[in-house]
């Protein structure tokens, strides 16, 4: 695409690559996934079938976590669609690390399944108290604010 056809494209009177301008709308984005596959061969076959889908710019699988991110200019409904489609059980990726999370040992959070370092993603309405910021908590350790502030030293 050289200079003219940009700045054609850019006014909207060119005769540009319509993919290319829906290309341009579209943001570029991580979808990830939950999808359940037992072997090797259902790793290939998901992988296969989340490339073919237009806009995808790589499809990365990590089979131990059952989790399937998806990078390019695609919609997230679509490639769990997509996902869905070769048969397997399919979800958006449901868990955050924990330190995303205001209260990650309540019962909306913990989830025994997640992997290492993460909890499931639970609304900051359900949880318990209404924290809405999330604080470091080591800055928060050596702080004069704390009473038990000595004691750790």
């Amino acid at each position: 695409m050289g200079v003219g056809d940009y700045l054609s494209d850019l006014m909207g009177t060119g005769s540009g690559n319509h993919q290319h301008n829906t290309k341009n709308r579209k943001q570029l984005q991580t979808v990830e996934l939950r999808v359940m596959m037992d072997c090797d061969g259902c790793v290939l076959k998901v992988k296969k079938t989340l490339s073919s889908l237009d806009g995808v710019e790589s499809v990365e699988i990590n089979r131990k976590q059952q989790k399937v991110t998806v990078t390019g200019y695609v919609e997230p409904n679509k490639v769990l669609k997509k996902a869905k489609s070769t048969g397997k059980k399919a979800e958006i990726w449901p868990y955050v690390p924990y330190n995303m999370v205001a209260n990650p040992y309540t019962v909306q959070a913990y989830d025994k399944k997640a992997p290492p370092g993460y909890v499931r993603r639970v609304d900051n309405s359900a949880t318990i108290g209404t924290v809405t910021a999330y604080e470091d908590p080591y800055t928060t350790m050596f702080s004069d604010e704390n009473p038990n502030a000595c004691s750790i030293m």
